[in-house]
C-alpha cells in the first residue's frame, strides 16, 4: 500500500487509452521524479465502427476489445494496480452496453477502467501535449481528432484554460459520410458542414485571436502532417492550402482503396482518413487557423503524467475539491470534524476492506469537504443538490465513476435510503456509506466537543456501533438521531446494532 507520505516504491508506470478507433498502451519507466517512455503497444481496434445506429456495439466488436485487452493485459502482469491507470473515451460514453463491456474489459485487462467525460479528456491530452512541447510564454491551440470525438483545447504553459469535447471523430465521420469507402466531393461537403456546424459553437472562445500556436495530436493530425510533407503538399506541418489539395488526392482516388500516395498509408488509416481530413478544414475554416504543427505525445502521455502527480502529492482532484469548496463558502470548521471522526471509524474496518485504504480515506476526505456545497442552493435537501453538482460538474482529474462514487456517499450522509441503489452489505460501499453518515450524524449540532468514544464493527450480522457508557443519555437529541438510523438501515436490510 502506498501511504499518505510516503513516495511510490514502484518504477515503471502505465497508461492504457481505450480510444474509439485505436487502443493504446504506454509504459514509462520512474526515473528521478521524470518519466521515461521506454515501451508502447497499439491496435486499432475500431471499437466505434462497431456502435449501430442504436448505440448499442456490436458483438463483434466487443471480441475485438477483450482480444486486444487480454493482449495488454499480458504485458501489464506484475504492475501494481497503483501504477497502472486506464482510461475509455467516446465510444464507451455513449454506448448503451458499455456497462457489460467495461466489465467484460476490465477482467481481461486485469485492471479498473475509468471512462472519463470529454472535457477530462481534453484537459489531460493538453497536459500530454505541453509536457512534450519546448516552454512558451504564449497561448496554444491543442486539437485531437479521435475517432469518435475531437477535442478542442486553449492553455498556458502545462495550465488548460479552456476545454470542449465535440461528438464528431474520423471513425464516425468516415462511417456516416463515406459509406463503403466511397470518396466523392459532395461527401466532403456534407462532412465540413457538419462538422462547421459542430464548430460553430464553441468558436467565439476558440478563434484565432484567444491563441497564438496551433497544435495536433493524435493519430489524425500525424497521419495528415506525413502525407502532406510526403507528397510534396508542405514541410511537416499542417496549412489549409495542404489540406484542400489532399482532399482534390483523395476525391480523385474516388475509393479508399485506390488511394495511391507517396509514403505507406495503412489499410486502417486509410479508412477513416476522409472523416479526419473533413473535421480538419473545417476546424482550420471556423477557427481561422492557418498552420498547425504536430505533437508526439497525446491522451495517454498526459494520463502518466498525472499518474504521476498522484504519486508525488501533488493530485489534481484534490486541487478540484479545494476550488469547490472556495467556490460553495465551505464550513472548513465543520469539514475538519466530519473528517476527523470519519477516519476514526475507517480505522476500525479498514482491515476487513476490499478495496485500498487510501483509496477508501480519499473518498470520505472528498466527501467531508464537499458535503455541504448544496447548502449554497437551498438548505432544504442540501444532500441532494451536493451530490448532484458534484455527479454533473465538470471536476479536473475525477474520472465520471469517481464522481459518481463520490455523489453517491454524499447523498447517502442523511435520512433514508430506500430511494437509493444501496449496495449490498458486503461491498465497501456501504462500509464508506456507514462511516459518513456516523461521522456527519454526530457532528450535527457543528460544535467543536470532542465526539464520544466510538468502535464501529462489521460483521456477517451487520454493523454494530458501541458508544462511550452515558454520552447518550447526556445528548438525547444525538440518541433520537441514532434510534431513527437503525430504522433507515432496517428499511435496506441491513443491520444497525447499537451497545
Amino acid at each position: 500500500m502506498v501511504l499518505v507520505n510516503s513516495k511510490p516504491t514502484f518504477s515503471e508506470i502505465a497508461a492504457v487509452d481505450l480510444g474509439s478507433n485505436s487502443f493504446r498502451l504506454q509504459l514509462a519507466r520512474v526515473v528521478d521524479d521524470h518519466l521515461i517512455f521506454h515501451d508502447s503497444l497499439r491496435e486499432v481496434v475500431r471499437l466505434g465502427a462497431g456502435l449501430g445506429d442504436d448505440k448499442v456495439l456490436s458483438d463483434e466488436a466487443l471480441n475485438r476489445a477483450i482480444e486486444c485487452l487480454n493482449r495488454f493485459g499480458e504485458r501489464l502482469r506484475g504492475l501494481p494496480p497503483q501504477a497502472v491507470r486506464a482510461v475509455a473515451t467516446n465510444t464507451f460514453r455513449v454506448a448503451k452496453n458499455a456497462p457489460q463491456l467495461l466489465k467484460a474489459a476490465q477482467e481481461a485487462l486485469g485492471f479498473p477502467i475509468e471512462i472519463i467525460a470529454g472535457r477530462e479528456e481534453a484537459r489531460m491530452i493538453f497536459v500530454g501535449v505541453s509536457h512534450s512541447l519546448p516552454k512558451a510564454e504564449h497561448k496554444r491551440l491543442v486539437i485531437d481528432i479521435g475517432g469518435g470525438s475531437t477535442e478542442f483545447i486553449i492553455g498556458e504553459g502545462l495550465e488548460p484554460l479552456e476545454m470542449e469535447s465535440l461528438y464528431m471523430g474520423c471513425v464516425s465521420y468516415s462511417l456516416k459520410y463515406f459509406a463503403d469507402g466511397k470518396i466523392t466531393e459532395e461527401a466532403f461537403e456534407r462532412a465540413q458542414i457538419a462538422a462547421a456546424t459542430e464548430i460553430q459553437t464553441i468558436s467565439k472562445n476558440f478563434k484565432s485571436k484567444h491563441w497564438q500556436e496551433a497544435v495536433g495530436s493524435s493519430g489524425t493530425a500525424r497521419t495528415l502532417g506525413e502525407v502532406l510533407r510526403l507528397n510534396g503538399l508542405t514541410d511537416g506541418a499542417v496549412t489549409i492550402e495542404g489540406l484542400y489539395q489532399l482532399r482534390q488526392l483523395l476525391i480523385r482516388a474516388k475509393d479508399v482503396k485506390k488511394i495511391q500516395l507517396n509514403g505507406r498509408l495503412s489499410v486502417d488509416r486509410s479508412s477513416v482518413i476522409s472523416g479526419g481530413l473533413a473535421i480538419m478544414i473545417a476546424a482550420f475554416e471556423g477557427l481561422s487557423i492557418d498552420k498547425l504543427t504536430v505533437a508526439n505525445s497525446a491522451l495517454r502521455e498526459g494520463v502518466l503524467y498525472e499518474l504521476l502527480g498522484r504519486m508525488q502529492h501533488d493530485d489534481t482532484r484534490d486541487a478540484t475539491v479545494n476550488s469547490f469548496m472556495r467556490r460553495y463558502h465551505v464550513d472548513r470548521d465543520q469539514v475538519k470534524r466530519v473528517q476527523s471522526l470519519a477516519l476514526v471509524l475507517l480505522s476500525q474496518v479498514a482491515h476487513k476492506l476490499s478495496m485500498d485504504t487510501q483509496v477508501a480515506k480519499q473518498y470520505l476526505v472528498w466527501a467531508a469537504k464537499l458535503h455541504e456545497i448544496g447548502v449554497s442552493i437551498a438548505h432544504g435537501g442540501y444532500h441532494k443538490h451536493s451530490a448532484y453538482i458534484i455527479e454533473n460538474a465538470d471536476m479536473p482529474g475525477f474520472s465520471k465513476m469517481e464522481q459518481e462514487i463520490l455523489g453517491f456517499l454524499v447523498r447517502a450522509q442523511r435520512r433514508s435510503m430506500t430511494k437509493m441503489a444501496s449496495p449490498s452489505l458486503f461491498d465497501h460501499h456501504t462500509v464508506l456509506m456507514m462511516i459518513f453518515r456516523l461521522a456527519v450524524l454526530f457532528h450535527r449540532n457543528r460544535l467543536d466537543i470532542t465526539p464520544p468514544e466510538l468502535n464501529l464493527a462489521w460483521h456477517k450480522a451487520g454493523f454494530g456501533l458501541d458508544v462511550e457508557p452515558g454520552w447518550l443519555a447526556k445528548n438525547p437529541l444525538t440518541d433520537a438521531e441514532l434510534a431513527s438510523e437503525v430504522i433507515y438501515w432496517k428499511e435496506i436490510n441491513i443491520t444497525l446494532s447499537l451497545a
